[in-house]
């Protein structure tokens, strides 16, 4: 049951505040996988997380570059707009990559300084520190979305994250 368990939660996007975020580790039984990552012993992948937007670097059809600040810290951001040139994406349905680059470039317009996201997408390391490299944004509108989001990593790290880990803890 437990293995089931931190299974399911490694190809969840699991809500976790920036301390935590911050905190992950390479995943040891997975050294060649650069998005297997662990928190206390429980292999995740995917992470969402809700912050303002406090720095924003663009490269025009390359990737936007950004950090989010939830109050407990600074999760770095990547979203890839390089769709239509890279090669990952060469053995794809043209449709299919066109509608995704489309997607990504709406998410780039949305990411201002100041505003409130939600952003989900995959754990990734770049140059030996953890990044949310971004699936998609959501433009927070509520003006409780970042304490409702806490309240929810706080539960969901008592009940269900930190229940199943290998540690214990």
């Amino acid at each position: 049951m437990q293995g089931s368990i931190m299974d399911a939660l490694y190809n969840t996007h699991v809500k976790l505040l920036a301390f935590d975020f911050l905190s992950l580790s390479p995943n040891p039984s997975c050294p060649t996988d650069p998005s297997s990552f662990c928190r206390k012993g429980t292999p995740l992948s995917r992470a969402e997380s809700v912050g303002v937007i406090v720095t924003r670097e663009l490269k025009p059809g390359k990737f936007l570059r950004f950090i989010i600040d939830d109050g407990t810290g600074c999760i770095p951001c990547v979203l890839w707009l390089n769709q239509l040139t890279s090669p990952y994406f060469s053995k794809r349905n043209p449709s299919g990559v066109r509608l995704i680059a489309q997607l990504a470039s709406k998410f780039a317009a949305q990411i201002q300084l100041g505003v409130v996201v939600r952003v989900r997408g995959k754990i990734t390391g770049y140059r030996g520190m953890v990044q949310i490299t971004v699936s998609d944004v959501v433009l927070e509108r509520d003006p409780n979305a970042q304490v409702l989001h806490w309240l929810d990593c706080i539960r969901l790290a008592r009940k269900c994250y930190d229940k199943y880990s290998k540690n214990g803890v």
